[in-house]
């Protein structure tokens, strides 16, 4: 009995003849590598900073309408699901940050060795461990 996927993957050749195209990796046998990784994180931390933009921006309204406002307001961000999402929206920033540089420097034409590429990424997740810590441990003592 034939499989019904072969119509999907059985075509013809300019000249007619018969021939099995192949079908696209699926995610079971799908491998990620570090270029992938680093971009999809790149697109999913540009999600993430918008929005974290949306709490900023409450934060400001309420800055804005009075100290009623402003109290709810800081005090949910001062909780510590609050902080939480301030944190991850640090780690956002600074990691679309870092991988915006780097993309800045393929645009240049430069980076694209698999080497390099590797050693990029790992520029990049190791540039946004240190800024978010070094903006957390700024913003701690300011606030603190």
């Amino acid at each position: 009995m034939p499989d019904v996927r072969d119509a999907l993957i059985i075509g013809k050749r300019s000249d007619g003849s018969l021939v099995r195209r192949p079908l696209s990796p699926h995610l079971q046998i799908y491998k990620p590598q570090v270029s992938t990784v680093t971009s999809i994180l790149n697109r999913a931390t540009g999600i993430a900073i918008s929005v974290g933009l949306i709490l900023m921006v409450w934060w400001l309204v309420a800055a804005a309408t009075g100290p009623k406002a402003f109290a709810s307001a800081q005090g949910f961000i001062g909780s510590p699901i609050g902080l939480i999402m301030m944190f991850g929206w640090t780690v956002a920033l600074w990691y679309h940050f870092c991988a915006g540089i780097r993309h800045l420097v393929w645009d240049a034409g430069y980076g694209y060795g698999v080497k390099t590429s590797h050693q990029t990424a790992l520029i990049t997740v190791a540039a946004t461990v240190v800024l978010t810590v070094i903006s957390w441990i700024i913003g701690l003592a300011v606030w603190l």
